[in-house]
């Protein structure tokens, strides 16, 4: 499990940043799905990439670790054993290149639902194909029909949400409008 977490921690990490907005939580969040990767590793049956195994176990531990936050709880002892490899993935990954563009789009971003976010984040940032975005953003396992028709639906969404995003640019100015 070390292999796939040094492999795909610093993707994952950087999604847990752009879905939390808030670096300590991404690292707690990061831990928690680092030690989940380890102890469901027995689990996993390959219906999906270890990659989309990851995100799905990510998500899910953003949002206990916001729960969690949100409800005072603190964390005083380390996860577990991959802590140190996890702080050595998110450690690598904190360095971010900034313009006024890349920055107006942040901030377009921060105004959407958080299900939006990470859809954009998933398929734009992330370049997951539809079926492993539908998967992670899946509650439970999905079928090759529940799948596809997830992933049609999402496809759908993201159409609409690109067209959102590009009017909003539009009026802050951050793209020309058409002629």
């Amino acid at each position: 499990m070390a292999a796939s977490v040094e492999r795909y921690g610093p993707e994952v990490y950087g999604f847990l940043v752009a879905r939390l907005r808030d670096e300590d939580l991404a690292n707690d969040a990061f831990a928690a799905a680092c030690e989940d990767l380890c102890t469901t590793a027995s689990t996993f049956a390959w219906r999906c990439s270890m990659r989309t195994w990851f995100y799905k176990l990510a998500r899910s531990a953003a949002t206990r670790e916001g729960l969690r936050r949100r409800r005072g709880h603190v964390r005083d002892v380390a996860l577990s054993d991959v802590s140190e490899l996890a702080d050595q993935v998110s450690s690598r990954t904190r360095d971010y290149l900034r313009t006024a563009v890349k920055d107006g789009f942040v901030a377009l971003r921060e105004e959407l639902d958080p299900d939006d976010q990470m859809l954009l984040v998933l398929r734009v940032d992330r370049a997951l194909d539809w079926a492993e975005v539908a998967e992670v953003l899946a509650d439970g396992d999905l079928d090759a029909a529940e799948s596809a028709r997830a992933a049609a639906r999402l496809r759908q969404r993201f159409k609409t949400l690109k067209e959102q995003l590009r009017k909003r640019a539009i009026e802050v100015g951050l793209v020309p409008a058409e002629e």
